[in-house]
């Protein structure tokens, strides 16, 4: 039996919380990925899910680099700082062309608050008469999450759910 890594004990916190929304029907889960890239020695996991009358979509993802694990597995010779997981929250949702995109990032900054670095990204087809933007909108940490902060990942699945319903209401 293997001793799970902290990326493996926070994965499923995420994903029982998630999970546990989704069981209730407040959430639908709409697509997960468990990846392991054997090339850099990494491991990635995300999980999609949108609330049931909503399109809005919403992506939590978590990441662990060759040197967060190096860092865990063998302490003394790595920081331990360095043990953990970065962790990146990605919303996709469909716009009419005519919105104002310093709302959605005012939106996010009530939310998520001013210390998060939150991009927005814009695709859409410009031979379309109805133009239609897919927009999506990113929240990064500046810092690795450690195990320390296993219950702000709970905590974290509360916020994004308020998010979505706030990205929800502007599309109305």
């Amino acid at each position: 039996m293997f001793d799970p890594t902290a990326f493996d004990n926070m994965k499923v916190v995420i994903e029982g919380a998630i999970y546990d929304l989704d069981i209730s029907g407040k959430i639908i889960i709409t697509d997960r990925n468990d990846l392991i890239n054997l090339a850099k020695m990494s491991r990635k996991f995300n999980v999609s899910f949108q609330l049931p009358y909503s399109t809005v979509i919403a992506k939590m993802e978590m990441e662990a680099k060759f040197v967060n694990l190096a860092a865990e597995l063998m302490p003394s010779t790595l920081s331990e700082q360095l043990a953990g997981s970065h962790v990146r929250l990605e919303f996709f949702l469909e716009l009419a062309e005519k919105i104002d995109f310093q709302v959605i990032k005012d939106i996010l900054l009530d939310v998520w608050g001013p210390t998060r670095n939150i991009t927005q990204s814009v695709q859409y087809n410009p031979l379309e008469i109805e133009k239609r933007m897919k927009n999506k909108i990113t929240v990064e940490f500046d810092r690795l999450i450690s195990e320390e902060q296993i219950d702000d990942l709970v905590e974290m699945v509360d916020v994004v759910m308020t998010t979505l319903q706030n990205l929800h209401l502007l599309k109305d």
